[in-house]
């Protein structure tokens, strides 16, 4: 008798962690016990939280009167506003399947109070149900970026069967660096075995197939680099290699360049609201964000990269002529 009643009081615990609504009443004819007895059980873990709290914080069994049920609340869950803001980041990132998304929402829903839950739920359903997931080669973005973060940590070199732009199947050899996201993708930075090893490539991680671990480690000088510098650098996924840029800008928010390249800084303010911005990035990609600026960026230095932006432009002008 007496392991069924802490078998009870766990339960009735882990319930709670779960969200759910204790009533008294549905809890004794659940377990076929009288009122008193459930009502003892939650008493005895109203009694363990408060007796614990250098264990397990603020947490407590809260009774409403207007539900007539108890429900557990903990310093760790989630707000209902927290939650939803997290899935709009989710949502609008696209970077999940559907299925995985929705799995990783009702995992944190759990941790979340279960006052506004009904309204919650009903937000949360008119988000998926519109939800557009971008389209992936391998099985499981989450299960690829799991193996490939643990050969990151472990420093150990891998190969990779990746799907190209033009469809082609390639395999590489690779020491990976580090990953990132941005524009719906998460991208795996590293360097080839046998290339440049200061010239770091791109891969889509939902374009990685398979992944073969293997036992040789790289060490010291063998991958030097500062992977916060190189995550700095490494904004548009377009393999080049490292420059030092100059543009004038001067558009409506000089905040919003400075925001998009974490290696920019203002060098000179010339006026108005134009500016002179020097970065640091690595790759092509650069080029074509200043284009996307249309008027309010100019090319300043270097002088190739210059010419560069001057030949892209006139190919442009070539379309519509």
């Amino acid at each position: 008798m007496e392991n069924t009643k802490q078998e009870r009081v766990l339960e009735i615990f882990f319930r709670g962690l779960r969200g759910e609504d204790l009533s008294v009443k549905k809890l004794a004819d659940e377990y076929g016990v009288s009122a008193k007895s459930v009502s003892r059980s939650i008493n005895d873990l109203k009694a363990f939280l408060a007796d614990h709290r250098d264990l397990v914080g603020y947490t407590e069994l809260q009774y409403s009167y207007r539900d007539k049920c108890y429900r557990l609340y903990m310093d760790e869950f989630l707000s209902s506003k927290e939650l939803f803001a997290l899935v709009k980041v989710l949502i609008g990132a696209r970077a999940f399947s559907k299925t995985e998304l929705l799995t990783l929402t009702e995992k944190l829903k759990r941790f979340t109070t279960g006052e506004d839950r009904p309204k919650l739920d009903e937000l949360i359903r008119k988000e998926i149900f519109s939800y557009s997931e971008v389209k992936h080669d391998c099985e499981s973005v989450q299960d690829t970026l799991w193996q490939l973060i643990n050969c990151i940590t472990q420093r150990r070199e891998i190969s990779v069967e990746y799907y190209r732009m033009d469809r082609a199947w390639v395999t590489h050899r690779l020491r990976p660096a580090s990953l990132m996201f941005t524009d719906y993708y998460f991208y795996l930075i590293a360097f080839k075995t046998d290339g440049d090893a200061k010239k770091p490539l791109y891969f889509r991680v939902d374009r990685i197939k398979h992944i073969t671990e293997h036992r040789k480690r790289f060490h010291g000088n063998e991958a030097e680099f500062d992977e916060g510098l190189l995550r700095r650098r490494s904004l548009f996924m377009w393999p080049g290699k490292l420059r030092t840029i100059r543009f004038e800008f001067d558009g409506p928010s000089v905040q919003a360049v400075l925001d998009k390249l974490p290696t920019a800084r203002i060098i000179e303010r010339m006026g108005g609201r134009k500016y002179l911005i020097e970065a640091e990035v690595y790759g092509d990609g650069i080029k074509m964000w200043l284009l996307s600026q249309g008027s309010w960026a100019r090319v300043v230095s270097p002088t190739e990269f210059a010419d560069e932006m001057k030949d892209e432009i006139t190919k442009m002008c070539g379309l519509y002529s």
